[in-house]
C-alpha cells in the first residue's frame, strides 16, 4: 500500500489494506482448516460403510432399553442449568456485535463538522494501515480514541459511521451495562469485553470497540487515601487501564503451545531449545464517547491509552446550513424554507436539535391539514421544544390587559435597542404566561457590557410597562427580575463591573458554580449588581413613557391576536417612528 494513500483525507478500502488483507488470509486459513475437518470425517464415514459397519442413528441400547435413566439424566442437567447459568452469565461482557451491513449510516451521513470529521477519518485509516504505519514508517497507531462534547453533537452516529466503512467487527457497549449488583463482576465483563475485541479482531483482520457514556466506568479515582472511595470503583478503572494495554495478549492455543515447549525445553539443552511461539497484537480500535471529559482518571488519556481527544461541539452557521441542507433534503418542506433561514434560526443547536425542529415542524403541516412544512411552522415548532404547547388561559379582563401590556414592553425595548423579535405572545407555555423571543440580529459567539446591560433593561421593561400603565407591577416580574440578577452578578463576578477586576466565580465556595449566590453574598458585589439593576429599570421606565403609544399599540395587538411575530412588531414600532 502507498504511504500517501493515508494522506488522502477519506477512507482507504481494497485488498491492499492491511486489515483487509490480513482478514483474508485468516478466511482462506479457516476454509482450509474447514476442507481438511470434512475430508477426515467423510474418509471415516466411507471406511464405516466399505468395511459393512454403517453408522446408525438412534439412541444406545442401554438407554431405550431403560428410560428411567435418560430422565434421571435430563433432570441432573436442567438442576444444572438453573444453578449454572446465572454465575456463567453474570461475567458476560454485554456487547452488541453489528457488522457493516447492519448500519445504514455511512460518513456520506456525517455532514458538518468537517475538521472532526477529517481527524476521526485519519485515525480509520491509521488502523486499517496499521501494519504499513509500523513497518514502514516505525510509527504505533492510535489505540484509544475520546470523543467528547454535549449530548446530541454526533458522536455514536460519527463512530457507527466509521465502523460502517471499516468494514469490521463493531461491538457497541453503554458503561452502564458493565455495572454488576455482584463485587467484582464488573470488572470481568471488562475483561471479557476485551476478549471479545481481541477474538474478533484476530479473526477478522481488526475490530472497533464503542464505549458509550464513558464516565460510567472511567471516573477519576479522587479520594483514595481517604477511605471515602469505594474500593470498587478504583478496580474498575485499574482494570480499564490494564486492559487497554492487553491487545497483545497471547490467545489460548499460543499458550498451550508456549507450555508444551517449556516442557519439551525442560529437557534440552540451551543450544536445542526450541523457540517459543509469538503472539501478535490484535488490530483493534477502542472509541469511548462522553460529555463529561474533565471527570475522566487523568490515567486514562495518558499515551497508550485514550491519548487522543477529538472534541465536538455545536455547530457554527456555516456547519448549520449544511445539516439543514441534508435533512431537509429529506423532509417535505415549502420551497421557501431554505437551510439558511434553518440554520438562522437555530443557533446553539445540536444536530439533533435540528432534525427534532423540522420533525416538530412537520407534525405541525400534517396537524393543519398540509402535506410539507413552512417558515411558520418552524417558528411554532421551535417555540413548542423551546417553552412548551400555547394554550388559552382564560385571563380575567384586567389580567388580559396586564399581560398584553407587560409582554409589549418586552417587544417594545427589545425592538428599540436593535434585538431580533422572533414572537410576542400571551398565550401560556409551560409556566410563563406569556413570552417575547428575541435573538441578536447575526450570530455572535461573545457578548460585551453594553449588550449584556441592554438584556438587562429588557427584562426589566415587563416591569416598567405594569407601572408606567398601573401604577404597580404583579408577581409576573419574577421570572424578570431573577433573570436581571442573574446578568447582573455575571457584569460583577465575573466580567469586572463592580469596583474590584478580581473574578469571584473563582472563588473556592460552597455555593461553587452559583455566581449569583457568591455576587449576593458579598455585600460590595451586591451593592453594585442592584445598582446596575435599578439603572436598567429607569431606563427602561424612560424608554417605555418616551414610546408610550407604541407600547399601547403593541398591548392591543396582542390582546386581539394572541401572538405576533417579529415582522408584525417591527412594522408597528416603525410606523410609530415614523409619525
Amino acid at each position: 500500500m502507498d504511504i500517501a494513500q493515508l494522506q488522502s483525507g477519506s477512507v482507504i478500502r481494497g485488498r491492499t489494506v492491511d486489515a483487509t488483507a490480513m482478514r483474508e488470509r485468516r478466511r482462506q486459513r479457516r476454509t482450509r482448516r474447514l476442507l481438511l475437518v470434512v475430508l477426515l470425517v467423510m474418509a471415516w464415514v466411507w471406511h464405516r460403510v466399505y468395511t459393512n459397519n454403517p453408522i446408525r442413528l438412534g439412541m444406545p441400547d442401554a438407554v431405550a432399553k431403560s428410560p428411567e435413566i435418560w430422565i434421571s439424566v435430563g433432570l441432573m442437567l436442567f438442576l444444572c442449568l438453573i444453578i449454572g447459568i446465572p454465575f456463567l452469565t453474570a461475567g458476560r461482557s454485554p456487547h452488541t456485535l453489528l457488522r457493516p451491513s447492519d448500519s445504514n449510516v455511512r460518513l456520506a451521513d456525517v455532514v458538518g463538522a468537517s475538521a472532526t470529521k477529517r481527524e476521526a477519518i485519519e485515525t480509520l485509516n491509521l488502523f486499517l494501515a496499521h501494519q504499513t504505519f509500523a513497518d514502514e514508517l516505525g510509527g504505533a497507531p492510535r489505540r484509544g480514541v475520546l470523543f467528547e462534547g454535549p449530548p446530541g453533537t454526533g458522536k455514536t452516529y460519527l463512530a457507527k459511521a466509521l465502523a460502517a466503512e471499516a468494514g469490521v467487527p463493531f461491538l457497541f457497549v453503554s458503561a452502564s451495562s458493565f455495572q454488576s449488583m455482584y463485587y467484582g463482576q464488573t470488572n470481568r465483563k471488562i475483561r471479557t469485553f476485551f476478549k471479545a475485541l481481541r477474538k474478533a479482531a484476530r479473526a477478522e483482520g481488526g475490530a472497533i470497540g464503542f464505549i458509550e457514556e464513558f464516565d460510567a466506568i472511567g471516573g477519576a479515582r479522587s479520594g483514595m487515601n481517604s477511605g471515602s472511595m469505594r474500593e470498587g470503583v478504583v478496580g474498575i478503572v485499574n482494570e480499564l487501564l490494564v486492559q487497554m494495554q492487553s491487545f497483545d495478549l497471547p490467545t489460548g492455543w499460543v499458550r498451550l503451545r508456549s507450555k508444551l515447549v517449556d516442557a519439551v525445553n525442560s529437557l534440552l539443552p540451551p543450544t536445542l531449545a526450541l523457540p517459543r511461539p509469538k503472539s501478535t497484537t490484535a488490530n483493534i480500535l477502542v472509541v469511548a464517547a462522553t460529555n463529561r471529559a474533565a471527570d475522566l482518571d487523568p490515567a486514562l488519556l495518558r499515551p497508550g491509552r485514550f491519548d487522543r481527544v477529538i472534541h465536538f461541539d455545536l455547530p457554527p452557521h456555516a456547519d448549520r446550513v449544511e445539516i439543514a441542507s441534508y435533512y431537509l433534503g429529506r423532509k417535505s418542506h415549502d420551497p421557501a424554507v431554505t437551510a439558511a433561514q434553518v440554520a438562522d434560526m437555530t443557533a446553539g443547536y445540536t444536530p439533533v436539535r435540528i432534525e427534532r425542529l423540522l420533525d416538530e415542524a412537520l407534525i405541525l403541516a400534517v396537524r393543519d391539514g398540509r402535506r410539507a412544512l413552512t417558515h411558520d411552522d418552524l417558528v411554532q415548532a421551535q417555540l413548542v421544544t423551546e417553552v412548551g404547547l400555547a394554550h388559552e388561559v382564560g385571563y380575567h379582563p384586567d389580567e388580559r390587559r396586564r399581560v398584553a401590556v407587560h409582554e409589549a414592553g418586552h417587544a417594545l425595548a427589545a425592538a428599540l435597542v436593535g434585538r431580533e423579535i422572533r414572537i410576542a405572545s400571551i398565550l401560556r407555555r409551560g409556566a410563563a404566561l406569556g413570552l417575547v423571543a428575541h435573538d441578536d440580529p447575526d450570530e455572535r459567539q461573545l457578548r460585551t457590557p453594553s449588550e449584556l446591560h441592554e438584556l438587562i433593561v429588557i427584562a426589566m421593561a415587563g416591569r416598567a410597562a405594569e407601572i408606567l400603565e398601573f401604577n404597580e407591577a404583579s408577581t409576573g416580574i419574577a421570572a424578570d427580575l431573577a433573570a436581571a440578577t442573574t446578568m447582573a452578578s455575571t457584569l460583577v463576578g465575573l466580567l469586572g463591573a463592580g469596583d474590584s477586576l478580581l473574578s469571584l466565580e473563582a472563588a473556592q465556595m460552597p455555593m461553587a458554580g452559583n455566581l449569583a449566590a457568591k455576587v449576593l453574598s458579598h455585600d460590595p458585589s451586591r451593592l453594585k449588581a442592584d445598582e446596575i439593576v435599578r439603572a436598567a429599570a429607569d431606563r427602561a421606565g424612560g424608554m417605555l413613557l418616551e414610546h408610550r403609544s407604541t407600547l399601547l399599540a403593541i398591548a392591543a395587538a396582542l390582546e386581539e391576536h394572541d401572538e405576533l411575530d417579529g415582522d408584525h412588531v417591527r412594522r408597528i414600532v416603525s410606523a410609530a417612528v415614523t409619525h
